[in-house]
């Protein structure tokens, strides 16, 4: 259809409807989608820091990175689904301490990047998900490829203001963080009022089964703008 990317969640249960309904895990779906397709850009939105060893998840995604050809996406936030943490027995802790780890295991991820041999075939962005205003968005400017945040256009606007803030006082240029937005299927504002608002790459979230129409809709929607 030429979507840009492609992303799953990274969760170990459904978030929505049947809250034990089948399920799979998202890395290893991630290595049959890297090698079942040859154009967009994939990964997940996002994944939970507290899940995997961070030297470990930049491992995965740098071997998905060569198995797609240089389309990976390395994306992390600090997590929140609580029945993941329960049911898989890791610690939930609070808001504050999962933004702490996530803290400290950012430049691991980087540093573990760099010893890699071989290194990533792309450029392999690594991407931050969330909208905290004191610490998520101060970790994007100082880390981030790439950001993930909701709309609707309002709220993407006035997060993008905070984030030129962060990035003036860490000293980050940030034309080069790009900036994504997460959209349901039937958001009523188009591609347009999200370009407007700072977005640079709209993500539109489908569930089963997937009725593609919204996908369609917002693709017809970024050949107009381009």
């Amino acid at each position: 259809m030429g979507a840009d990317s492609i992303w799953i969640w990274d969760h170990f249960y459904p978030l929505f409807g049947d809250p034990n309904e089948t399920h799979f895990e998202a890395w290893t779906l991630l290595s049959v989608m890297a090698a079942d397709t040859k154009n967009a850009k994939l990964g997940t939105l996002v994944t939970g820091n507290g899940y995997r060893n961070p030297e470990l998840l930049a491992d995965m995604a740098r071997t998905l990175d060569h198995v797609s050809n240089g389309r990976m996406y390395l994306a992390v936030g600090a997590g929140w689904f609580e029945r993941d943490y329960a049911e898989y027995g890791y610690e939930f802790g609070t808001v504050g301490s999962r933004l702490r780890q996530l803290e400290a295991d950012l430049p691991r991820m980087k540093r573990r990047l760099a010893k890699l041999n071989p290194g990533p075939r792309g450029s392999l962005p690594l991407m931050i998900g969330g909208s905290g205003r004191k610490v998520t968005l101060r970790l994007v400017a100082e880390h981030a490829d790439s950001w993930n945040c909701f709309g609707p256009p309002d709220n993407v606007a006035e997060l993008c203001e905070v984030l030129e803030a962060w990035c003036l006082k860490v000293g980050r240029d940030s034309s080069e963080i790009e900036r994504t937005v997460s959209i349901g299927a039937d958001d009523p504002h188009s591609a347009q009022d999200y370009v407007d608002a700072g977005a640079t790459h709209i993500i539109v979230g489908l569930h089963h089964p997937f009725d593609l129409g919204a996908l369609r809709q917002r693709l017809d929607e970024r050949d107009a703008i381009s």
